[in-house]
């Protein structure tokens, strides 16, 4: 059986398809034609992880000061 996307899981025919964290960050978007990107943020709100269906990603890592100290 071929991995489907949340909004497959879920049956979601309205699009796009958004999720948010308890912040209002967006963690989660799908469009109509399954491409989907999810984000990940740390305590302090910065983005420290992206990914996205074509298989593109990114990591950050940042001080205690909230500078950028790692890009992946």
């Amino acid at each position: 059986m071929k991995n489907q996307t949340i909004a497959q899981q879920l049956n979601i025919k309205t699009f796009p398809f958004e999720i948010k964290n308890n912040k209002g960050n967006q963690i989660y978007y799908e469009d109509s034609t399954g491409h989907w990107v999810k984000w990940e943020y740390n305590e302090k709100g910065n983005e420290i992880y992206y990914e996205d269906s074509t298989g593109h990603w990114v990591k950050w890592e940042y001080n205690e000061k909230g500078n950028e100290i790692y890009y992946e």
